[in-house]
């Protein structure tokens, strides 16, 4: 298997005469763990919309898993991508396992007269108590908090034991104690899974769980500064980014920020 899983080459992105991405180049191997941050409107979204094979580029490369976007059905690429976001459009009272489950089907509502396998059955019951959520397995989306909800489209995501797991804003709208749940169940499953990579967008560190190995920073679409997470996440270049002083610390691998200069 190729180490490198996602490689952008001078991507461009154009919609309505504005560049939402200008050359933005990155390389992801296997087994990293990428954070996109940047103010908003920066570019994050679009650019994992492009990593997630949803978007293509107006100029550049993008090879996904070894697949070049243009010449791949997206389509069977898109079974190959574990996808997390906070919006998620259920309409339905679906269960806590009943939304896991669609993640074998790929669909937002389960599939008329589809009858889940037992091994679907069985991982489904291993990723709901992988995420803290064996006890709200029968709980029913409209009574789910926000932090279930977003652990739950996490279980849904890894149903298909996807090498590539993208995450858009997965602490949206959480409060400390339900991040604080969602980040150490992150950091679980990236223990366990050596091989998994992930990128996770946010505009805020405090939302970064530890076990981020790299950042890409972004501000018009353009990227600033790439690399490993504790040479990107630093002072210096966070606060070009937000084009404000923003100290940095980081203490048990978390990071956090405070505006102003130390």
């Amino acid at each position: 298997m190729s180490e490198v899983v996602l490689n952008a080459d001078k991507v461009d992105l154009v919609r309505e005469r504005r560049t939402l991405l200008d050359r933005v180049t990155l390389t992801v191997l296997r087994g990293e763990h990428w954070a996109l941050i940047g103010p908003n409107g920066a570019g994050k979204s679009t650019l994992l919309g492009i990593l997630g094979a949803y978007t293509h580029p107006t100029r550049g490369s993008v090879e996904i898993l070894g697949h070049r976007l243009g010449r791949v059905d997206v389509q069977r690429l898109r079974r190959l991508i574990g996808q997390v976001n906070p919006r998620h459009p259920l309409e339905s009272a679906r269960t806590v396992r009943e939304v896991v489950l669609t993640g074998v089907t790929g669909t937002i509502e389960l599939v008329p007269r589809w009858t889940p396998s037992e091994d679907d059955l069985r991982r489904a019951g291993e990723l709901i108590g992988l995420m803290g959520l064996a006890r709200r397995a029968d709980a029913r989306w409209p009574n789910l908090s926000q932090g279930e909800r977003g652990r739950t489209l996490i279980a849904r995501a890894l149903m298909p034991d996807p090498p590539l797991l993208l995450l858009d804003e997965p602490a949206t709208g959480l409060d400390v104690a339900a991040r604080e749940r969602l980040l150490a169940a992150i950091d679980q499953l990236r223990a366990g899974r050596p091989d998994l990579t992930s990128v996770l967008v946010t505009h805020h560190l405090e939302e970064l769980p530890a076990s981020t190995s790299h950042a890409l920073l972004l501000r018009e679409g353009r990227v600033l500064a790439s690399g490993p997470a504790d040479e990107v996440l630093a002072t210096g270049p966070v606060s070009a980014c937000f084009d404000h002083p923003i100290t940095i610390t980081r203490n048990q691998g978390r990071w956090a920020a405070t505006a102003g200069r130390a």
